[in-house]
């Protein structure tokens, strides 16, 4: 039975891999001890599993429980921090997305990753998902030919997409900006469709819609004069889980869930466009809003023998309206569909998939590459991290710069 233990105990870290590990896989994984710099929520982790010590200290959880592998999932900020602890008290890591936030602190991973001869994986769970995996299939077949252009749009609507200006998120030097925290998932995706990595990347930026563009505004909603008129006032206070996980905690560490998406903290993008160039010589047109009216993504994959076009709608009123389908074009322009199912767990069903790999203590092949290694984790925070600096300096940005010239050794 292998065991792990918790760096971070948030709502993802509870209901994504806690409770998974507790009930579903009890019989091949154990959680043997949780660290969250809020003893609050720690203690929520523990009472909704089976009861691990809580610790206050992260490297006296590892010297004392000695776990087979830690599961990262803290402020993006810290996530190096505890992954190289990890690998040098000789554990392996499983981090949340994005593996870090900047190029600096990815070199400092793949170094303490060479050093130890630990393992660090990144929960890429849009891989997993059978819709996208098609995607891969049909590109790996070869009917699509030698892929030349990826375009891909990302919206995120004024619920999801406002809720990352309300938390943590919304600072630079906390997440690395939306091109970082949510982009990472999308630029693995075509980094995985493609079988390829990224070159160079150039990029715009801004923030125009979030932020201190209008007057009236406070602090958080809880205490907003303005609740009864702002479109944007949530009432996360209700809902027992985030009551307990973030309200009930706030006297620990003073840290709200609901603060104002137009605060004039808010420093980081809201709007963004990244093109991409690939080793292989393929193109990415990338874009990404966080005000959308609905929520969903368009990808097109165009190549020498077709092109294939996805889209997805998660929220609005076409969400659900059609079965997920890929359309299949072939030189002459002649059209084939194909009809994916819909799938039950979280991300598409891309979650469960995901676990059972991580937790269910069986080997499993991978023919298609799923799991997803610290090199992997690299080459998507760094096209995101890439485009932060290109939108900086209004220049094009080399990968390979910011991996300092050396990748050898990084695990897939």
């Amino acid at each position: 039975m292998k065991s792990f233990a918790f760096a971070g105990a948030s709502s993802r870290a509870i209901g994504m891999f806690a409770i998974p590990i507790a009930r579903r896989f009890c019989d091949a994984a154990r959680i043997v001890g949780v660290f969250d710099v809020n003893p609050h929520r720690a203690r929520l982790l523990s009472e909704h599993t089976t009861h691990p010590p809580v610790f206050d200290d992260f490297d006296a959880m590892l010297r004392e429980t000695k776990p087979d592998c830690v599961i990262v999932t803290t402020v993006d900020r810290f996530h190096h921090e505890y992954i190289i602890r990890a690998l040098e008290a000789g554990c392996d890591a499983i981090t949340e997305k994005p593996m870090t936030i900047d190029d600096e602190k990815c070199r400092a991973i793949l170094d303490a990753e060479r050093r130890t001869g630990r393992t660090v994986t990144v929960t890429f769970n849009y891989r997993f998902m059978p819709y996208v995996t098609l995607a891969k299939e049909i590109i790996r077949s070869g009917a699509l030919g030698q892929v030349l252009n990826v375009d891909f749009e990302w919206m995120l609507d004024r619920r999801h997409g406002a809720d990352y200006f309300r938390r943590w998120h919304r600072r630079m030097e906390n997440s690395g900006g939306l091109l970082v925290h949510k982009s990472t998932h999308h630029f693995d995706l075509v980094n995985w469709w493609l079988d390829d990595e990224p070159e160079r990347v150039f990029a715009f930026g801004a923030r125009r819609f979030y932020g201190p563009t209008r007057a009236e505004r406070g602090e958080r909603c809880s205490a907003c004069d303005y609740a009864r008129t702002c479109e944007f006032y949530v009432d996360y206070a209700n809902d027992p889980m985030l009551r307990a996980l973030y309200f009930d905690a706030e006297r620990y560490d003073g840290y709200f869930r609901d603060r104002c998406v137009f605060s004039d903290e808010i420093d980081i993008y809201d709007t963004m466009s990244v093109c991409v160039r690939y080793a292989g010589g393929a193109q990415l047109a990338y874009s990404l809003v966080a005000y959308s009216p609905y929520e969903g993504w368009r990808a097109s994959i165009t190549g020498t023998g077709g092109r294939m076009e996805l889209e997805e709608i998660e929220s609005g009123p076409l969400a659900g309206a059609q079965p997920q389908m890929i359309k299949l074009f072939d030189a002459q322009g002649k059209l084939t569909v194909r009809e994916v199912a819909a799938a039950e767990g979280g991300h598409g069903g891309g979650d469960p998939l995901l676990l059972e790999r991580l937790f269910g203590g069986k080997p499993m092949p991978d023919p298609l590459g799923h799991m997803a290694g610290s090199r992997a984790g690299a080459m998507s925070i760094l096209i995101g991290v890439g485009a932060n600096k290109s939108i900086a300096s209004g220049r094009p940005v080399a990968i390979a710069d910011l991996l300092g010239g050396s990748n050898g050794g990084i695990h897939g």
